[in-house]
């Protein structure tokens, strides 16, 4: 037989297969009609539980062979009411009688025959199956069965025949018709492979089946790179591992058993929700499979105490994977039968992955109370819910925010000795500070009771904020900056990295992400201002920040942004993806939100423009220009609540079968401040308008809400406007967080020179210090009694009192000397705080320090800061124009090295460079001011002329022909104040009719349409 035929290819996996445990099923012994193998599937009852046969059997009469043909008939019916997962987990019931139709690994090996029925499970795999009923023709290469029940098919191809894995695909959606028992009611999953390449689906749909990639990545599992598989080693395959590892028995039950599950699906009319056959079956990419297994293996191994940061890209399906991971860290035991992790705990700020998280597990247990979330709507006190669900045997998975957990866990008893999973979701700096130091004390009931060598629980406090072997962190982030990596990642060589990859690359390469950085088009606001005569100095960094946030959200400059990205939006989003595509504008304050809301909006009715429902995003209450009459929030600009709002902007009419009788208002254009740039996944989002600077991580997470996919949604539909960026530093931002990251570890000996700094300025003294760490101790002793820890509080201010004075002193006297104080107490306690969790300080001196340090820092005296008056200034010359079109996409570069952490940070407030306000003008007018020509004095000279009262009053009362008798004197005027220095442009405009009259014409337009639509 020749060795290039897909036969021979078959061959190499059957035989595998078969040598690592598997059974030869045999083609006769598939009954068609039933879609069952029962020639394996009583091979294994009988082995198993022929007692309870041999009672189940008397109730179909003597014939053993009609008994067995009613009982398989039952178990068909059981499995299309019931699907194939929930049947071989759970088994089935008939006449009083439970039947398992498989036997799963149990967490531990206590008993002496824990065993001996798992081992009993038959595992077969079928060659050129005959499946179908009507067409007997109709043949599988490869049918996987559990106990006579099939659970996979696999179309094997071989390119040296001259097709691939794609030839499968195309069997699978042309010839394989997805009403026949085995594809609608039996397997759970199909696999298309051939010597390169695998891929999957769980649902057969036809011409629209979507088959997903199951590769490792091209550098293997875990690691950075991108789609695709490694070159195979000699005698194998590039996809061995999936017959070699996925098929393996014990993995291939385990994926059984605690990894496929169904999606919920929609509930329906009548409030039923759909049956098995209807949802969609989720089985875990390569990926997910391969870094819970990761993870699960060596805490098994080397047990709690140890952090692992999993670096996950967006579309990486990190919900499923928490959820897989949660639920075997909470039965997971040693090779020596100790359960490993007393509870779970999943610190996440996301809603969606409460729910997945008790659906998901409901389903492997079918057992409620197993996860717990601690919320304000559930009963009684956060305290009191967590120490229920940690003190009750139910609750093994508890779920909580970040800035819940230490505060509830404080009235907590009885966890001495207890071993703790935390999987922390995104994990970024917040995780790295206080909140998770005070987690740790908490958990491990450090401070009164649990001290170290020498009776001192302040040094205890200390200890707890290293790695604690009770304690153990499942970190998750797509973008993990170097304290995240410090944190929770894994020391190699010289540097710490994450514990697994699943890189954005490879997220890109295999379609579950699109990328966001292929169609980037860059803008730039050009202005001029006037103003700073009389002579005034000013604090440099202030008045430029002021003197730019004047030009930039200037009437007019907001005019003409929202004009701008109106427009785009209908010639370029409004009709993508059938109509439903949706945009997002990213804007840097709350005020810059509501009044660039407030101009798209009007713009979008001035011009009658339909499909252009517009939402605003802000937290709280805002003065709008600082006036109480224009105070506004979220909901009141909207008209819905803040809750309701993402439920409003997915709405969409073309989805929506009563759109015609009973029409819903659809929203196209969400306005943002800080608020839906993470953790909002929003397919229909196809186009960003940036306008707010961007840096490192944030501007990944706010692009990346581009990234998600969709059936209509293709590479080309995406589009981000950025008014505030240079491309190449949106490229930088991302670069790091492509492939890997890694960092180079602190050298933990920079605290040494923080503390010297501090206390070399001699204004703290030890007795002092000494006197409050006593009471601090008592203070975290003592914090349930009300009534001391009044009276402690009140003393730990009475102990600062005597440095805050000093303090206050010397900024009177010498305001540097002071200022470099206050820098170097920041930066000491930024160090420690930080440092002391990654290397587990031990000594006394830097905790007292610290504690001492933070009670006293917001205590010192400030210097009084007027803030900024910049007199009369008026903006002169305003341009927005388009400075590229960009394709950032990143090349392949291997992994970044991100500079670790090495303390430089902001310094205190040291004495600020001051200037003249007209030359800062000047100044700035030289930045942002190039390239402007007429067209910039026009709406200048216009923007004046519109705030005359009698301009405003024509514009409502006229026509624009009418208007044009008022404003075009004003206008004119209003132009030669601008233009009085040029000489050629004032010869220009009174001596050339033509030009006079078509400027005129373009600035009475513009003010006439701008006037009308404030009214409109």
């Amino acid at each position: 037989m020749s060795v290039h035929t897909e036969q021979a290819f078959e061959d190499a996996i059957e035989a595998s297969l078969l040598a690592s445990g598997w059974q030869r099923g045999q083609r006769d012994g598939y009954d068609r009609e039933l879609g069952l193998d029962t020639d394996q599937l009583f091979t294994f009852i009988g082995a198993t539980q022929q007692d309870v046969w041999e009672q189940l059997r008397g109730y179909y009469g003597d014939d053993s062979v009609e008994a067995q043909r009613a009982f398989a008939r039952h178990v068909a019916r059981e499995i299309d009411k019931r699907g194939a997962v929930d049947v071989l987990r759970h088994g089935v019931r008939d006449r009083g009688h439970l039947i398992r139709l498989a036997y799963f690994r149990p967490a531990h090996t206590l008993a002496d025959d824990a065993l001996v029925r798992y081992e009993q499970n038959r595992l077969s795999v079928t060659r050129q199956l005959a499946y179908s009923e009507r067409d007997h023709g109709k043949e599988l290469d490869l049918v996987l069965f559990v106990n006579g029940v099939p659970v996979a098919t696999a179309e094997l191809k071989n390119p040296l025949t001259g097709q691939t894995v794609e030839h499968a695909k195309e069997q699978y959606r042309r010839d394989r018709d997805p009403k026949e028992p085995l594809f609608a009611r039996r397997a759970l999953v199909h696999f298309a492979v051939d010597p390169d390449l695998v891929f999957l689906t769980t649902r057969l749909t036809g011409n629209t089946t979507r088959f997903l990639p199951f590769n490792t990545g091209s550098n293997g599992p875990g690691e950075d790179g991108g789609a695709g598989n490694p070159p195979a080693v000699p005698g194998r395959y590039r996809t061995s591992y999936l017959w070699e590892e996925v098929w393996q028995p014990e993995a291939w039950l385990d994926i059984i058993r605690r990894f496929v599950h169904l999606e919920e699906g929609e509930v329906r009319r009548g409030g039923r929700r759909p049956g098995p056959h209807a949802r969609n079956l989720i089985f875990p990419r390569y990926h997910q499979w391969h870094a819970v297994r990761s993870l699960v293996a060596h805490a098994a191994e080397h047990g709690s105490g140890h952090n692992y940061l999993v670096q996950h890209s967006a579309g990486s399906g990190k919900s499923n994977t928490i959820a897989w991971l949660a639920h075997r860290l909470s039965n997971l035991y040693s090779a020596d039968n100790e359960q490993v992790f007393d509870k779970v705990v999943v610190i996440t700020d996301r809603s969606v992955l409460d729910r997945q998280l008790q659906d998901t597990i409901y389903q492997f247990e079918h057992r409620a109370g197993v996860v717990t979330k601690i919320s304000e709507k559930s009963e009684g006190s956060k305290s009191e819910q967590v120490s229920a669900a940690l003190a009750g045997e139910t609750t093994k998975i508890l779920i909580v925010t970040l800035q819940t957990f230490p505060f509830v866990l404080e009235k907590v008893d009885g966890l001495r000795g207890k071993r703790f999973a935390i999987v922390v979701d995104e994990a970024h700096s917040s995780q790295s500070g206080e909140s998770a130091a005070a987690l740790k004390r908490v958990l491990t009931k450090l401070g009164s009771d649990d001290i170290d060598e020498d009776n001192d629980p302040l040094t205890a406090a200390a200890l707890a904020r290293g790695r604690h072997e009770t304690l153990s962190y499942f970190a998750f982030t797509a973008t993990p900056k170097p304290r995240t990596l410090e944190l929770f990642g894994t020391r190699v060589g010289e540097t710490e990295r994450p514990f697994h990859i699943y890189s954005m690359r490879q997220a890109i390469e295999e379609g579950f992400i699109l990328d966001v950085l292929r169609n980037y088009v860059t803008y730039k606001t050009y202005w001029r201002l006037t103003g700073g005569d009389d002579g005034r100095e000013v604090d440099e960094r202030k008045a430029s920040a002021a003197l730019a946030r004047f030009a930039e959200l200037s009437p007019a400059s907001l005019q003409q942004r929202a004009e701008i990205i109106v427009e785009h939006f209908i010639k370029h989003t409004r009709g993508r993806l059938g109509g439903r595509g949706k945009a997002m504008v990213v804007t840097r304050s709350r005020e810059h939100a509501v009044k660039l809301y407030r101009k798209i909006k009007s713009y979008v009715d001035m011009r009658g423009y339909d499909g252009c429902g517009v939402l605003v995003a802000f937290s709280g209450e805002l003065k709008v220009d600082n006036l109480d009459s224009d105070t506004v929030t979220e909901s009141f600009l909207n008209g819905i609540s803040e809750a309701a709002l993402p439920k409003a902007f997915a709405y969409t009419r073309a989805d929506d079968e009563h759109a015609e009788s009973n029409p819903k208002q659809e929203y196209r254009i969400l306005v943002v401040a800080e608020k839906y740039q993470t953790g909002f996944d929003q397919p229909l989002l196809t186009t960003m308008y940036v306008d707010k600077p961007l840096k490192s991580v944030a501007a990944v997470q706010t692009l990346s809400r581009l990234n998600r996919t969709h059936p209509r949604k293709g590479q080309d539909d995406l589009f981000v406007l950025d008014f505030a960026n240079e491309a190449e530093e949106i490229q930088e931002a991302f670069r790091p967080f492509f492939e890997a990251t890694v960092t180079t570890p602190s050298d933990p000996n920079l605290i040494y020179d923080a503390q010297r700094a501090v206390l070399d300025h001699q204004l703290l003294v030890e007795s002092e210090m000494e006197a409050f760490t006593a009471e601090y101790v008592r203070a975290q002793r003592d914090a349930g009694d009300r009534v001391t820890w009044d009276r402690v509080h009140a003393e730990l201010y009475r102990l600062t009192d005597p440095a805050r004075d000093r303090f206050a002193q010397l900024l009177d006297e010498e305001p540097e000397r002071a200022e470099e104080f206050r820098s170097d107490l920041r930066d000491y306690i930024r160090k420690y705080g930080f440092l002391a969790q990654v290397v587990g300080f031990a000594e006394r001196s830097l905790e007292q320090l610290y504690v001492y340090g933070k009670m006293l820092l917001p205590r010192l005296a400030r210097r009084q800061d007027p803030g900024i008056d910049l007199g009369q200034v008026d903006l002169t010359h305003l341009r927005i124009g388009k400075t590229g079109d960009h394709d950032l996409a990143l090349t392949p570069e291997g992994e970044q090295v991100l500079p670790g952490f090495s303390g430089d940070g902001p310094g205190g407030q040291h004495e600020r460079p001051r200037t003249s306000l007209a030359e800062l003008i000047a100044e700035l007018n030289e930045r942002f001011g190039s390239n402007l020509g007429e067209g910039d004095i026009v709406r200048g000279s216009a923007e004046a002329a519109m705030a005359e009262p009698q301009v405003r009053a024509a514009a409502f009362a006229n026509d624009e022909e009418n208007f044009g008798h008022v404003f075009d004197e004003v206008f004119e005027d209003k132009l030669y104040e601008r233009i009085e220095n040029d000489t050629k442009a004032v010869q220009k405009f009174a001596d050339d009719a033509e030009f006079n009259s078509e400027l005129k014409s373009i600035a009475r337009r513009y003010a006439y349409e701008s006037l009308r639509r404030e009214v409109a």
